[in-house]
């Protein structure tokens, strides 16, 4: 072979392979699949009250404090989960010029474990567009209805068929606030009277009123009125006060019954104001009986939604405090139902989540900085 033939099967072979060396690479675009949930996954409810029309879901690691992914909730959006905990159902209001315009209201559906809109079901245009509490949207005990809280200001309740997955009713509640699902019966929840009492309604097959009684009034509204918050072991319901004094409601039949208080502080700590505070003040373990309540000092009239300087673990059947942790200004608290249990609290002044072991001995584990804008409200996987 000539030099010059040597020298022109270089030039060729080197050429090719920059011609290969410059061709295009493409990316491939994947979504990511979220692991397998564990009882510590939390879905954090973030109004973003700076952009309320583009309220967030936020899911968290609980175990890792990884943050896992974000659910849009649209305008002042309200969340809770099915019992099975494969579906996350989404109260919300679209406006169709982002903040103005026709209003359109739906309860939006997600899977859990994509996180994907998998539909929605339309619903009157009353959703309550309030911050996240605990209360505003909840599933029945049988997983049949959905509730949601309304308010135009009028109070009622809209009753959504999650078996036929479409509105069934909407149910006035004038003066009554919130739903609270009984545990023993998928057809009748309960809701907290400005008079003092509490209501309980049952449903008839259709979803419509079939009955409402109510309990004897059990608190002063104008002198102490309690939390709309509450946490539960079965029927029993455990609501506090603003002065500090913790009810136990039973649920289980159709008339709520409500027991005598008993007091959070003792006397000495009571006058130096020591009370609960907060947004989702109150968090439950039922197997243990312990309730875990976010506590200030220095109450007075207007400070019943202060971050908490201490969190107070009772055990409930002694009404006896166990434990005192550091309060990580939490508004809101949740603790996981699991043998070795995790309490949760968002960091209402910095936003962070402080994990706590919840177990025998409480005690702080660590913190997670940054999960949301304006959250208020958890709810555990």
């Amino acid at each position: 072979m000539s030099r010059f033939i040597r020298v022109a099967v270089f030039v060729s072979a080197a050429c090719t392979a920059c011609i290969a060396m410059a061709q295009p690479r493409y990316e491939t675009l994947t979504v990511a699949r979220l692991p397998e949930a564990s009882p510590h996954r939390l879905y954090v409810s973030d109004i973003s009250i700076n952009h309320i029309v583009d309220g967030r879901l936020h899911v968290i690691d609980g175990d890792g404090l990884n943050y896992l992914g974000m659910i849009s909730t649209g305008y002042a959006g309200n969340a809770t989960l099915s019992l099975d905990r494969k579906e996350l159902y989404v109260a919300t209001t679209y406006y169709s010029r982002l903040s103005r315009g026709e209003r359109t209201e739906v309860v939006d559906i997600h899977d859990t474990q994509t996180l994907e809109h998998r539909g929605e079901i339309a619903i009157p245009a009353r959703h309550a567009q309030a911050l996240p509490y605990k209360g505003l949207i909840r599933p029945s005990a049988d997983g049949r209805w959905l509730y949601v809280q309304n308010a135009t200001p009028a109070s009622s309740v809209t009753v959504v068929d999650l078996k036929a997955r479409k509105f069934a009713a909407e149910i006035a509640t004038p003066g009554c606030w919130i739903v609270i699902p009984s545990q023993s019966a998928g057809n009748r929840f309960a809701t907290l009277c400005g008079d003092g009492t509490m209501q309980s309604i049952v449903l008839d097959d259709n979803g419509g009123l079939k009955s409402r009684t109510r309990s004897a009034r059990f608190f002063h509204p104008d002198e102490d009125p309690v939390f709309v918050q509450s946490d539960n072991i079965g029927d029993r319901h455990y609501f506090v006060s603003y002065k500090g004094q913790v009810y136990a409601a039973d649920l289980s039949g159709d008339k709520p019954m409500v027991d005598a208080p008993w007091p959070l502080a003792t006397a000495a700590e009571a006058r130096k104001g020591w009370r609960p505070g907060g947004y989702q003040l109150v968090a439950v373990h039922r197997k243990s009986g312990r309730l875990f309540v976010a506590m200030h000092s220095g109450g007075a009239e207007g400070t019943h939604k202060n971050p908490a300087q201490e969190i107070w673990v009772f055990d409930i059947e002694k009404k006896k405090r166990l434990a005192r942790l550091p309060g990580h200004n939490a508004i809101a608290l949740a603790v996981s139902q699991t043998d070795q249990p995790k309490l949760f609290a968002i960091d209402g002044v910095k936003m962070g989540l402080a994990v706590f072991d919840a177990g025998v001995k409480p005690r702080f584990l660590k913190r997670m900085e940054q999960i949301g804008e304006a959250a208020t409200l958890m709810e555990l996987h």
